[in-house]
């Protein structure tokens, strides 16, 4: 795996864990009973994105070790996902 593909794949792995963290536990402005003039019921009542960026990268973390560790230790390859048998076969190297 080269420098720019893990870029890539920590960014996507960051992005997915962000938006399955953003809506945990969020407290909207109708659900505590104060909506402020000019937003909706629906904002959050609380700036918490910090702190779950915070936690988003944590766990991302962990999630892109293990993804990376598959990759390039073979285990799962892009010929694993060849269903119709389009790929060319592998050939030997002498």
């Amino acid at each position: 795996m080269t420098i720019t593909a893990a870029f890539v794949l920590f960014a996507v792995v960051w992005f997915m864990v962000f938006f399955i963290v953003l809506p945990l536990r969020l407290t909207t402005q109708g659900d505590a009973g104060s909506v402020v003039p000019g937003t909706p019921r629906s904002a959050p009542r609380d700036e918490l994105v910090g702190r779950k960026a915070k936690i988003t990268t944590l766990f991302a973390i962990i999630v892109w070790g293990l993804l990376a560790g598959i990759i390039t230790s073979g285990t799962i390859s892009v010929r694993d996902f060849d269903w119709m048998g389009r790929m060319p076969p592998v050939t030997a190297t002498p």
